[in-house]
């Protein structure tokens, strides 16, 4: 996937409000065929970043390009060829939901067709009511389904699930991978990592305006630590020794304990459990959550996620 163009490049980029910075330093690509994942907290930059990426805000350093493109200088040209749904979505009070999809694709130089209300029907929407009827749910599906419906190249997804139930929320997920799978690009702003995990190819955690880490799942696993849950016939008074063991817990006595353990560590460990003869064994790997949690736990060094 590295050897292809980049669809997307952000080069340090940067955006100022007066002295506020707003966004530090922000370093990705993607490719085509990519679901990327883009996410940190309120406040950390995400939609910011997104807004200068549609031409909405110009930068106040760096570069930022979409197929080739500055995406200041070339907004009209790029956004022919995206599609974009924001966290939340406004919509025109008076018109129903069936008349503003088919403006937006009107706008987007597409028409209404099978697929739209193939849409329609799997979010649940019904198109008759007027958008001042319509929930935080119903809008995002308004924006989603002529999102869905437009045959892009680029897709630009801004927290767009909040306000979905989870069947919906399950449509959408089946939706991007079915985008994925017809080698369109993805960039998924969200803070629901499950939603993040499912779907995304690789991920960039953002964190006060400066990207702290980018990668797949299993490269920035490394970074974090494998929960173990054990019993053994020998017992384990000397696992607190060896090195990478943190938290450790004994659920019945000291032949049964549950700890985590740096995954540059887990051999080591595994093999003195063996030696210990095992009963029982669990090890969950860490998750997005988990390793999420440690860049913000790390308040005074974005690149120490264990906070040392």
């Amino acid at each position: 996937m590295t050897t292809a163009t980049p669809l997307l490049q952000l080069n340090h980029l940067q955006k100022r409000f007066g002295k506020f910075e707003a966004l530090k330093d922000i370093d990705f690509a993607i490719y085509p065929g990519e679901v990327f994942g883009f996410i940190g907290p309120n406040g950390a930059g995400k939609s910011t970043t997104i807004r200068v990426l549609l031409g909405i805000l110009k930068a106040s350093g760096g570069s930022a390009t979409i197929f080739g493109q500055d995406v200041w200088q070339h907004s009209v040209a790029i956004h022919r060829r995206i599609a974009y749904v924001p966290g939340d979505v406004y919509l025109w009070p008076n018109l129903s939901g069936g008349e503003i999809i088919d403006l937006f694709l009107k706008l987007n130089g597409e028409r209404h067709s099978a697929k739209t209300d193939a849409l329609i029907k799997e979010f649940g929407l019904d198109p008759r009511k007027k958008a001042r009827t319509y929930s935080k749910g119903n809008r995002q599906k308004v924006a989603l389904i002529a999102a869905f419906s437009t045959n892009a190249d680029f897709y630009i997804f801004d927290e767009p699930t909040s306000g979905l139930d989870p069947l919906n929320e399950q449509t959408f997920q089946a939706h991007v991978l079915a985008l994925k799978q017809a080698g369109k690009s993805v960039l998924l702003s969200s803070h629901i990592l499950s939603e993040v995990e499912k779907m995304c190819d690789r991920i960039g955690i953002i964190r006060e305006g400066q990207i702290v880490e980018t990668g797949t799942l299993a490269e920035m696993r490394h970074l974090t630590r494998t929960t173990i849950d054990v019993q053994t016939v020998q017992p384990l008074s000397a696992l607190t020794t060896l090195p990478g063991v943190h938290g450790l817990t004994a659920k019945h006595g000291d032949n049964h304990v549950s700890f985590a353990v740096d995954a540059d560590q887990l051999t080591t460990v595994m093999q003195y459990l063996t030696r210990q003869q095992l009963v029982t064994l669990t090890s969950t790997p860490p998750t997005l959550e988990d390793l999420f949690m440690r860049y913000y736990a790390a308040p005074n060094d974005a690149r120490t996620p264990d906070g040392k």
